[in-house]
Order: C-alpha cells, then structure tokens, then sequence
C-alpha cells in the first residue's frame, strides 16, 4: 500500500511540474532531465533483456526443483532407513525377550512334530 501511494504521490508531482512548467514556458533543470532520459531509455533496455532472461528461468527451475526433490527424497529414505535400524534396537532392549535364546518345548505334540520333521524315529500311533 505504502509503494502504491508513493507512486501516486510522484505521478501526481510530475503532472504538477509539467503544468507549471507549460504555464510558465519555462523547462526545468533540461541538462539533468536530459542526462535523466538517457539513463531511462538504458533502464527500459535493460528491462527489455531481464524479460527474455526471465522467460528462460522457468524450465531450469523446474529442472533444479526436481533435482532438489530427489535429493530431498534420497536424504529422507537414509534417514528412516537409520531410524529404522534404532527403533529395532530400542525394540530389543524394551523387549522381555531381550537376547532371546530359544529353550526345548514344553508340548509333547510339538516334539514329535520336529522329530518327525528331522527324520527321527517316533512313535505311531
């Protein structure tokens, strides 16, 4: 807001100056506006070439933003893949089963069922 009526203040000022100066017949400072009128013909110039560079801007955006992406996605996975391998040590230390060695079971249909399956003798029924 504050830009806008600034720029206003000043377009209004310059209508004043040119009534006063058409009213009176009389320029203004002609060697600054002169030297004035050069650097603005140089800003349009310049201006003119920032538009051509702008339009190319765009696609290397594009271009930089999926390069970013993936990076970003390439960080992001070797972080949960480390967190990962901490939340399965922090499972094994919570646990119960905490360096869990496996014991003979206690089921009689259980021991027969692995002597069977390790091709021992057991009894028929």
């Amino acid at each position: 807001m504050v830009v806008f009526f600034v720029s206003l203040a000043g377009i209004v000022l310059l209508f004043l100056l040119k009534y006063w100066e058409n009213k009176r017949s009389r320029v203004l400072a002609p060697q600054l506006r002169e030297r004035l009128d050069i650097r603005t013909l140089q800003l349009k110039e310049l201006m003119i070439a920032a538009r051509m560079d702008l339009g190319k801007l765009p696609p290397e955006a594009l271009r930089l933003s999926r390069i970013a992406i993936h990076a970003g996605a390439l960080g992001f996975a070797a972080f949960a893949r480390t967190m990962e391998t901490y939340a399965h040590e922090i499972a094994d230390v919570v646990s119960y089963k905490h360096r869990f060695e496996k014991r003979e079971t206690r089921s009689e249909f259980l021991k027969k069922v692995a002597e069977h399956k390790n091709g021992g003798e057991g009894e028929d029924a």
